[in-house]
Parts: structure tokens; sequence; C-alpha cells
């Protein structure tokens, strides 16, 4: 089984995209408006930012959850017990920016906002009737006024051959929010589990999108779209001196929309965070 590309110009763009998300729990999206050369501009931008010394003044926020996450406070994956090998920053609008940066994250953040925005329409214009009248509010409701969507920015350091055995760069994982959309990574890794459990490469092309689904489209939908596991494995070879970045988008509902009769987006969130071990609570 393969990963269906999905033609953003496509006259079926939308039943396409959605067709790929409730057969593989993917989509890959091709001949999108994403500025490729603001991409390439902002990784080299945040290579340098995770090199140099200066990483540590942006310390995360642990209430508000914006700023730079270093490995030592990596997440472990639900079910795991050995944290991930990774680095990130989180980006929010309102939240801190580094100085030494200059303003091509911001301007990515709002293309990969837009088309987030967009693509959660195409999946809420191909519900079936049954699962549309079962929302609480539209899908495109839930997203307006909401200040929970962030861009992630990850760097995968080397690997030093000291690692902890169990050490992955992600294990498995469903990721929390609606939808997730991810620009093409600097090197390969990726993979996502199909609906037969088999684990798929995502393809790193310049100008491909991936999208996956997150747990609350899962649990707002009753299960009719099911959340994307996907991994990032440890490389071999010469990939193994190589650092592995990595930007993906995390389109969330507001923190009061209700999800299910057993979650709002703000209860669903603070769960996962918790269980992540990157939030910690009083």
């Amino acid at each position: 089984m393969h990963i269906p590309q999905v033609d953003y110009k496509s006259k079926s763009a939308s039943i396409d995209f959605a067709n790929s998300l409730k057969n593989t729990g993917f989509a890959v999206l091709k001949n999108h408006p994403i500025d490729q050369s603001l991409i390439k501009e902002v990784f080299a931008e945040w290579e340098k930012f995770f090199h140099g010394n200066y990483k540590n003044s942006y310390l995360y926020n642990n209430d508000t959850q914006d700023g730079f996450f270093p490995i030592s406070v990596s997440e472990t994956a639900v079910g795991y017990s050995t944290k991930d090998l990774k680095e990130f920053y989180h980006y929010y609008p309102w939240g801190q920016f580094p100085k030494e940066l200059s303003d091509k994250t911001i301007k990515l953040f709002a293309q990969m906002n837009n088309i987030a925005i967009e693509l959660l329409q195409w999946v809420e214009n191909n519900l079936p009737s049954d699962i549309r009248n079962n929302l609480s509010e539209p899908l495109s409701h839930m997203i307006k006024n909401s200040n929970q969507t962030l861009m992630r920015i990850l760097h995968y350091p080397p690997l030093t051959g000291n690692e902890d055995k169990n050490a992955v760069r992600a294990s498995a994982h469903g990721d929390i929010n609606l939808l997730t959309i991810l620009v093409a990574a600097s090197e390969s890794g990726l993979q996502v589990q199909d609906i037969n459990n088999n684990w798929l490469d995502v393809p790193v092309d310049p100008g491909m999108l991936a999208i996956n689904i997150g747990d609350m489209l899962q649990e707002a939908t009753n299960g009719f779209f099911k959340s994307t596991l996907h991994r990032v494995i440890n490389p071999t070879g010469n990939d193994r001196l190589k650092s592995r970045y990595s930007i993906p988008l995390f389109l969330h509902a507001r923190p009061d929309v209700v999800l299910s009769n057993r979650y709002t987006a703000e209860k669903y969130l603070n769960e996962r965070l918790n269980a992540l071990g990157i939030k910690k609570f009083n």
C-alpha cells in the first residue's frame, strides 16, 4: 500500500483529500501554495538556533508551553518509558520568539495556518450527514478564535552511539490536535501506520505537504476519522551523523470546544500533555 498524492489544484482535491484521510489516516498534498523558498530559509534559520547557545535563553514556559524544550525534557510517548531523541521549539503568535531570527517563521506560520484552515473545511465538507449532525459545532467553528494552534520546530540531533538502546527519535504516537500539517523534512525517517498496521515511509520530496488526523478529530467524529499513528525511526549508516529538522503545524480547537460527552478540547489537551511529561500540573 502507498500513500496517494493529492493535487491541491485538482477539481476533485477536496474529495480526494478526505478519502485519503479516511482510507489511510494520512494525505500527501502536492502543488500547494506554501512558498518553498520560504520553507528553506526558515529551516536554515532554525538550524543556527539549535546549534547556538542562546537557545537556552528561550526555555519553555510550563503554563503556556511556548519556547524551547531541550532534550532533557523531551516527550515520552504514551506507552513508552524512554524519552524521544529530540529537542524542539513551540511557536505561538502570542508567545516568546527568538530576537535573533527574522520574521520568516511568522510568515510561514501564517501560510501553514491558512492552508490548515482550508483543509479542515475540506474535511467538514465531506463528512457524512449523521457525523456532521452529531458535532457540537461545525469543525470550521471549533478553531475560530483559538489561540492553541502552534508551530513546532523540531531538531533530531545526530546519533552518538551512546543513546539508550530503547531510545528513538520519536516513538509511535498520535497527535493531540485536529489536523497536523507538515512541510517536507530535511531528512527521511517519518513513517505512518496504515489501516493494516503496516509502516509506510512518508516522502520528503520538496514541495510536498503531509497531513495527518489528530486525536481531537477522532474524538469529535466519534471515530469516523482515525488518529494516525506515526513515528520517526533512527537512521542507519552515515545518516546517523546527520541532524534531522522538521516543522509541523498543529491545528487546535478552542479550549472550550466540546469534542464529545467525555472531553472538552482543554481537558483532552491537558490530559495528554500530562501523559507526555512536558507539562507539570500542581
